[in-house]
């Protein structure tokens, strides 16, 4: 029987409930160091060779430096934050639902990389490595992120709000 709890099934009919299985799973343990690893090394990259690296580039060849070191240093930023949110969850510290509230802070989505146009081909290549993994892994991410928070979208029509408010009138008793 596998290890992965991603891999394992259940026969009892229950649905599988895909948020606590990757949470606990090998497999985002691995994307999880994958990820941190990758904000280590870009960390590393730009306080050190390319820092130098830089200083050696035309003026448009600096501003794309400059332009895309901030893109990938606030890509990996967020995606760190998302994959500290899922830890948490993983560890206990806090449940799906207060991820997922949480989780609208952190923005998966942006910022991109043109990756052509003036100047883009005298970025270093390391530099241009580091951006292409980040996208890979913002990619993975994304797609992890829908599955996970499939069912947290609102219904069309429906207020979310609105019903919230429904959640804590009930709890504490309707005051009409």
């Amino acid at each position: 029987m596998s290890q992965d709890p991603i891999e394992e099934h259940e026969s009892d009919g229950d649905p599988i409930d895909f948020a606590q299985r990757f949470a606990n799973s090998e497999t985002f343990r691995n994307l999880f160091r994958e990820g941190m690893t990758l904000v280590e090394e870009t960390a590393s990259y730009l306080d050190g060779p390319g820092r130098v690296e830089s200083k050696e580039l035309t003026r448009s060849g600096s501003l794309v430096y400059a332009t895309e070191s901030m893109r990938l240093t606030t890509r990996l930023m967020q995606l760190a934050s998302w994959l500290l949110l899922q830890r948490a969850v993983n560890e206990g510290e806090m449940s799906q639902a207060q991820a997922g509230l949480e989780k609208s802070k952190v923005r998966i989505e942006g910022p991109t990389s043109s990756r052509t146009g003036p100047g883009w081909d005298e970025a270093p290549p390391m530099l241009k490595e580091l951006i292409d993994r980040s996208i890979r892994l913002q990619e993975r991410i994304k797609k992890l992120d829908a599955a996970i928070y499939a069912d947290e979208k609102p219904e069309a029509g429906l207020n979310p709000v609105a019903s919230q408010i429904d959640l804590l009138a009930s709890a504490f008793g309707r005051q009409d």
